[in-house]
């Protein structure tokens, strides 16, 4: 697979992420963070980031900057604390977008290839059981003016995936429809009202995906 892949991956609470930890005692979201870099002579790594000035807590360090209404803080993260961050700079892989609420945090990179992409999901399922793998989009391939979106399926209930798959099969979505609600209602043995609900309510996940929302 050429063109490399976007990653979005969510991490509820991490331990060790000094922005994640931030922004849960101060009950804010922080967004506006830069690239890290490495510190001289140390494997730690350095980062930047905004945050309003009046969520900043008290004992918290001075700022390296203060804007009218938000302060820049740098922060080292430490090799040995095992910071997610840290973990993608083990595969030579930054950052591109980090983004913390409440304690939670979430982070955007870009693999190479779908082989490293699997190896560091496989490196983040080991060392963070929790993490959440939010959204995969591929790069344009092969002259496509647009790039693609991969679709989780796993956000689908097993009976949500078959009566998307049944109704697909009948041709419930083609034009012109080869069949209509009550007959793959039938076809399931259900009635034709909750073969609606199956259906928006797997429309609506994978629209999700499609449309990227939320990102």
């Amino acid at each position: 697979m050429s063109g490399g892949i976007r990653v979005t991956v969510e991490f509820p609470a991490p331990a060790v992420c000094p922005i994640a930890d931030l922004s849960e005692r101060a009950s804010t979201t922080i967004s506006d963070v830069s690239t890290s870099v490495a510190a001289a002579d140390s494997a730690d790594c350095v980062t930047e980031f905004l945050i309003d000035a009046d969520a900043v807590p008290e004992d918290y360090d001075d700022p390296v900057f203060e804007y009218a209404d938000r302060h820049l803080y740098r922060v080292t993260h430490d090799t040995d604390a095992d910071c997610p961050c840290v973990c993608l700079g083990e595969f030579d892989t930054p950052v591109d977008r980090f983004f913390a609420h409440s304690g939670d945090l979430e982070v955007v990179f870009h693999a190479e290839s779908f082989d490293q992409l699997q190896t560091i999901v496989g490196e983040f399922r080991d060392r963070y059981p929790e993490v959440d793998i939010q959204r995969l989009v591929r790069a344009p391939t092969g002259g496509a003016p647009r790039d693609t979106v991969f679709v989780d399926r796993g956000k689908l209930t097993e009976r949500q995936l078959e009566v998307l798959q049944t109704a697909y099969d009948m041709g419930y979505f083609a034009q012109p429809r080869e069949a209509n609600a009550t007959d793959v209602a039938d076809e399931l043995d259900i009635t034709p009202s909750t073969l609606t609900e199956h259906l928006t309510a797997a429309q609506r996940k994978l629209f999700a995906d499609v449309l990227e929302e939320g990102s």
